[in-house]
């Protein structure tokens, strides 16, 4: 275009050239956040399969010492050992590419002693691994011939694992397709030229996790060529609980008590005041009917056995009181709390329980909740609550009057799962089989409470997916149909990440702190 000849209009118009140029090379606060949320959950991912590789190796040693396995197992834990060596010292070197790259992009504290660093900086990865020096360090070269020195030397650990495992290999170092003609033959200019830095950390992050899972399918086949593997607790915490501490008379006290990590060879011995109780999965449950009011006390004895043979012994006491009916009552039925956007029942009751009909209620709520109780029978009450705060229920008979301040909570998050699994190794077929995203909130004290999972964010990495691919959801729990392409394309040694997921429940829409990472085998 032609420039105006005015002096004023002409500094205007350069002015907005530049501004041009200069949000032509910003970086959305958008796309940096994605990036951080997929680093977070290939690093979750990657946690995931070093606890898998963890019980193998700890099933390798239990082989070592059976005399009927130890023959078999003293080749093969060899090999699994030298796998896990390499897989370490690659791990580490990309670690210590991650802090390099911080640097390169002014790595530094901040007031509350977090590091921060340049996180949209193009130039840093392009320096650490593109140009070589001086202008840069060119480490890129070094990375790639890493990487394939590492993949050469896992599968070289026996003859034949290039044949059973090297076809599924995740860490794949091909370059993918482009239209752009520019280092199209360089490995590291793909990935790291003018690649944000967060970004490439992203890159990095996925590098470590296909390393593990290269590892975790090397190990898996050395166990696998002397037996599976054998999951055993070795840890356990005895509990004892009643389900509530304040009773009256007539009525049930129920105590549960066991230990947390149940195993059958760990069967445990439960006395309640030197009494015996049934025990049934690794818990026994002693139930007594108050008769008499005061405070009182249970002494609950567990005996069980540790997985060395060993026995062992704890004690707990459990302390309850018994009231007695007088007055005016007021007591949640189910919970000592409310749970907002659900039904929650009340009980109140007059002296002796016969005032119930001449009872008069008022609800309130804390600042900004709205408190409704709603009468379904005689001295029966639902309650609403719009949101998280304090209820205060009052009751008056004419001569009684109780005050009752009750806690609203949210309702516990639900459980994402994909097929009824929440994350871990699975085998490809049965997650190619599977239609959407659920969640299901379990163990809570009401039933009947449903969410439905209405958004939520897939990706692909590891093998078959040499770059990132992400495919947002919105409108429901199903797979779209871009998922259902890339799910044609996984197979073993495919990592899918399922993040940012929402959903709608009684209490309104919220967003899940979880998300779920699966390794497809």
């Amino acid at each position: 275009m032609s420039l105006p000849k005015e002096p004023r209009q002409k500094m205007i118009n350069i002015m907005y050239l530049v501004l041009t140029a200069l949000l032509a090379l910003n970086v959305s606060a958008e796309i940096l956040n994605a990036f951080k949320t997929v680093d977070n959950s290939l690093q979750s991912a990657t946690g995931i399969i070093e606890k898998k590789n963890a019980d193998i190796f700890n099933s390798f040693k239990r082989k070592m010492d059976d005399p009927v396995t130890r023959e078999k197992a003293s080749i093969w834990f060899p090999r699994a050992q030298q796998a896990k060596k390499l897989a370490d010292e690659t791990y580490t070197y990309l670690e210590n590419l991650k802090k390099e790259l911080k640097e390169e992009a002014g790595l530094k504290k901040n007031e509350e002693g977090e590091e921060v660093f340049k996180e949209d900086d193009l130039d840093a990865p392009t320096r650490l691994f593109v140009s070589d020096p001086p202008e840069g360090k060119g480490k890129g070269k070094e990375l790639f011939r890493k990487l394939s020195e590492f993949k050469t030397q896992l599968l070289a650990i026996d003859d034949t694992l290039a044949l059973e495992v090297g076809k599924n290999l995740p860490l794949d170092l091909s370059i993918p397709k482009t239209n752009n003609k520019a280092g199209k033959d360089d490995w590291a200019f793909h990935y790291f030229h003018m690649t944000p830095a967060i970004a490439a950390i992203t890159i990095l992050s996925k590098l470590q996790n296909d390393v593990r899972n290269s590892e975790a399918q090397v190990v898996e086949y050395c166990h696998k060529e002397i037996g599976e593997v054998e999951i055993i607790y070795d840890e356990f915490q005895a509990f004892a609980q009643a389900d509530t501490r304040y009773l009256m008379q007539g009525e049930e006290l129920i105590i549960t008590a066991g230990i947390g990590a149940f195993s059958k060879n760990a069967q445990p011995n439960i006395t309640i005041d030197g009494r015996s109780v049934p025990v049934k999965d690794g818990a026994g449950e002693y139930k007594i009917t108050a008769s008499e009011p005061g405070a009182f006390t249970k002494k609950v004895r567990i005996d069980f056995k540790k997985p060395d043979g060993s026995a062992s012994s704890v004690e707990k006491e459990v302390k309850y009181s018994v009231g007695t009916p007088s007055g005016l009552v007021v007591s949640t039925d189910k919970t000592r709390v409310f749970y907002a956007g659900l039904e929650n029942p009340l009980s109140i009751t007059g002296g002796g329980g016969s005032g119930a009909e001449k009872v008069n209620v008022t609800f309130s709520g804390s600042s900004g909740t709205a408190v409704t109780g709603t009468k379904v029978g005689p001295g029966q009450y639902m309650v609403t609550c719009s949101n998280t705060g304090v209820a205060t229920v009052i009751a008056t008979d004419g001569k009684n009057t109780q005050k009752l301040t009750i806690p609203i909570k949210k309702t516990p998050d639900p459980l994402a799962t994909v097929g009824s699994k929440a994350g871990g190794p699975v085998p490809a077929n049965f997650f190619k089989a599977q239609l959407g995203v659920g969640a299901d909130l379990k163990d809570f004290v009401f039933e009947g409470v449903k969410y439905k999972v209405i958004e939520f964010t897939m990706v692909f990495t590891g093998r078959g997916f040499p770059e990132l691919k992400f495919v947002p959801h919105t409108g429901g729990p199903y797979f779209n149909e871009e998922a259902k392409q890339y799910l044609k394309m996984c197979r073993d040694g495919t990592t899918i990440i399922i993040d940012e997921i929402k959903v709608l429940g009684p209490d309104g829409t919220r967003k899940l702190d979880q998300n779920i990472s699966f390794t497809l085998q």
